[in-house]
């Protein structure tokens, strides 16, 4: 049995147990513990599995994310239309989808305002692995298909967005 798998139980009850403080939490907190985790993981195991481990876990944030903030939804513009608004009002980000190709299993789209790295020093290096994993998970939630998405443009390379392009496996492999 594994000690810490995630359910949604482990949010527990935020009211309850931050009466005075809230839900919210300062982003230079969250960042704190994003970057240090980051940081052990990549010292103790290399930033390639740093990298996986980050992915995978955005996978599974953006699988429940889903569950708990989007769901149900009819189709594609409503799951656009639901997830701006849930990411936005979430603090995460500005969603917009540039370019929508669902019939090749290609979307490009950006975040704006990332929470993950907005804000953040020039790099030379994308550093949304994280989101990567989550915007994967929220497509393949909704379409109930195999989805990767890459990190092509990010404020850490000087783009001041992020930019994803996320595509339907499937399709992808079909076409090549």
């Amino acid at each position: 049995m594994r000690k810490y798998e995630f359910t949604w139980d482990l949010i527990g009850d935020l009211e309850d147990g931050r009466p005075n403080l809230g839900p919210q939490v300062n982003l230079e907190m969250y960042r704190l513990m994003q970057f240090t985790m980051r940081d052990e993981l990549e010292r103790r195991f290399g930033t390639e599995v740093a990298d996986e481990v980050f992915s995978a876990a955005g996978r599974i944030a953006g699988g429940e994310y889903y569950e708990h903030h989007i769901k149900p939804v009819a189709s594609i513009d409503e799951f656009v239309s639901k997830t701006q608004e849930s990411l936005k009002e979430n603090g995460i980000g500005i969603l917009r989808v540039e370019e929508a190709m669902l019939e090749e299993g290609r979307v490009i789209l950006t975040i704006d305002e990332d929470l993950d790295c907005s804000g953040l020093p020039e790099l030379d290096y994308e550093t949304c692995i994280y989101d990567e994993g989550f915007v994967a998970a929220l497509f393949e939630s909704y379409t109930k298909e195999k989805w990767s998405a890459e990190e092509v443009d990010c404020w850490c390379t000087g783009a001041r967005t992020c930019r994803f392009v996320v595509t339907q496996e499937n399709l992808a492999q079909a076409q090549a």
